[in-house]
């Protein structure tokens, strides 16, 4: 028996429910069929109710038996997607937009049998679209919008005649059905535009918020390693002087010329390096700032953080008093001013300067580059996820963000900012970001003292 490789496709299926299958298996999107299925049986029992009240309470004489073959045929089509999928699929962009475009279809239907445009329910014509606004990439929430924009105007020419009391036709006038269209085409832009956008928005927070959690988790992984190196240094500490008391006394029982005298030696020796390293170890935590209880003086933790920055080209200084306060070394601050400080060294031409200020209120970092400085049509978006600092730029379009796939193929565009921003208002700093008079860009952190300075030792 042979099995199939890694790269072995199967065949495509077939059949009616194959195809409605394969017709959604590439790609899932946001919405679960079993919600669009939950809406389209509200929809549909809306419909039934309404027409067998219309008909049989008010009187008004609809071609009943037309309606009622447009609902049933939107049952069955609900009830093939409940059996060809399981609740909990989550149909591509293309699938939902044709499932969305049926139900228009479906709804423009029962319109034209009552009446068209002169109908009060046209208005549900745009729930589809608000669906998929929310829900679908902007150029199928476009292309519905287009679609139903189609429907609404084929409703204002071509429709039955609404029905009305004895059998009477009621006719309103043109001008009025023609801004009943208007309306209705206004409803429909504005709509599809703020519902996208309110989308949008959200989705980009998503992202920018889960990429920053990424983020946080590193540098709170990196403190646990430096907890576990300095347990481990304490832990390995006494077996190792054990070793070390156990050489010595061997190194003097031996024969000064004997042929093991050499071995003990080198054997001590290496006891010794190892307790070097684990001594080293053991002060890993507060000598670099790593762990949960690091606290280093504010103008060292900023030096520690614009050492890895500073290259050939650029120069990174550090100015403040020498009374500088200790700090507790956060992940939040080791991350955030990091990232800051290497956002101002790509774009400086030759020099970076962080500068430190303090009393007995606050303190205040101050990051300052030589280079170009923010473009002022990118300073009030400064902060929000996915926009760059790269003068009249943005790193995702609506388009490409959509509200299916957010951010994919665009890690680390435009998110240091937001990051850092936000990592450092967890820790209750102030950020202003500006360009100083003499050009280059300027970000200004501001804290109140008690929230990062460390306590007195003891």
């Amino acid at each position: 028996m042979s099995f199939p490789t890694e790269d072995y496709v199967p065949p495509r299926k077939r059949g009616l429910f194959a195809r409605l299958r394969n017709l959604t298996d590439t790609e899932e999107g946001r919405l679960r069929l079993g919600t669009l299925n939950t809406l389209r049986w509200l929809a549909l029992g809306g419909q039934l109710a309404t027409v067998l009240f219309v008909h049989f309470s008010l009187g008004f004489r609809l071609p009943l038996l037309a309606c009622l073959t447009v609902i049933a045929a939107g049952a069955a089509f609900t009830l093939i997607l409940r059996v060809a999928f399981p609740a909990q699929h989550r149909p591509s962009d293309v699938a939902a937009f044709l499932y969305l475009a049926l139900d228009q279809t479906q709804l423009f239907a029962i319109l034209f049998l009552t009446g068209g445009l002169q109908n009060p329910f046209t208005l549900i014509l745009l729930a589809a679209v608000v669906i998929a606004s929310s829900s679908l990439n902007l150029r199928y929430a476009l292309a519905l919008g287009g679609y139903t924009v189609a429907l609404i105007t084929a409703l204002a020419l071509y429709h039955l005649p609404l029905p009305w009391e004895n059998g009477e036709t009621l006719s309103l006038p043109p001008i009025y059905l023609a801004g009943l269209w208007i309306a209705l085409m206004l409803s429909l832009g504005f709509t599809t535009i703020a519902t996208f956008r309110t989308s949008s928005e959200a989705t980009r927070m998503q992202a920018g918020y889960a990429a920053m959690e990424i983020a946080l988790a590193s540098e709170q992984k990196l403190a646990a390693l430096g907890s576990l190196a300095a347990a481990a240094a304490h832990e390995l500490g006494t077996p190792l002087g054990t070793i070390a008391v156990v050489a010595k006394e061997l190194q003097r029982e031996l024969p000064e010329n004997g042929p093991l005298a050499e071995d003990a030696k080198l054997l001590r020796q290496q006891v010794d390096r190892c307790r070097d390293i684990l001594g080293r170890l053991a002060h890993h935590r507060d000598s670099d700032g790593i762990g949960p209880d690091a606290r280093l003086p504010l103008l060292a933790l900023l030096d520690d953080l614009a050492q890895a920055h500073r290259t050939l080209k650029v120069t990174i200084s550090i100015e403040g008093a020498a009374d500088a306060p200790v700090v507790r070394v956060l992940p939040e601050l080791r991350y955030s001013i990091g990232n800051l400080i290497e956002n101002a060294a790509a774009y400086a031409v030759r020099r970076v300067k962080v500068s430190a200020m303090w009393d007995e209120a606050r303190i205040v970092v101050r990051i300052r580059d030589d280079g170009p400085g923010f473009s002022p049509e990118i300073m009030a978006k400064l902060g929000e996820p996915y926009v760059t600092t790269r003068p009249g730029r943005t790193a995702l379009t609506d388009e490409q963000l959509g509200p299916r796939l957010p951010g994919q193929g665009h890690v680390g565009m435009g998110l240091g900012f937001f990051i850092a921003k936000t990592l450092l208002e967890r820790t209750g700093a102030e950020l202003t970001f500006g360009n100083a008079f003499d050009g280059g860009a300027s970000v200004t952190i501001a804290w109140p003292r008690a929230r990062i300075e460390a306590p007195p030792i003891g």
